[in-house]
């Protein structure tokens, strides 16, 4: 897929997640399921399923909706412990606060 296929899936995707978030549809329904109310079962499903989308777009395409180029030199990657060392930064600079 396009970088423009991919632009239009994601937003496309965030405009549903939104469009859904609130389950008007459930409105004025008393079912109760496992002791809980049926619209707190959506929201705990429909949060799980926008972490997992939202995994999913850092994860491919977060530079592409950000305007970011993925090959402008700037590397991240990471010591053994854990720490940033993007933009040339060492990680005894982050633990201090940032560069110096």
């Amino acid at each position: 897929m396009d970088r423009l296929g991919r632009t239009v899936l994601w937003i496309s995707t965030f405009v549903l997640l939104v469009a859904f978030a609130v389950p008007w549809f459930l409105w004025g329904t008393d079912t109760v399921v496992a002791g809980l109310p049926i619209w707190l079962w959506w929201h705990i499903g429909w949060l799980g399923l926008c972490s997992v989308l939202f995994h999913r777009f850092t994860r491919g395409s977060w530079d592409r909706i950000m305007g970011l180029d993925p090959g402008d030199g700037v590397r991240t990657t990471t010591d053994r412990s854990g720490l940033s060392t993007d933009r040339g930064g060492t990680a005894a600079d982050r633990r201090n606060g940032g560069d110096r």
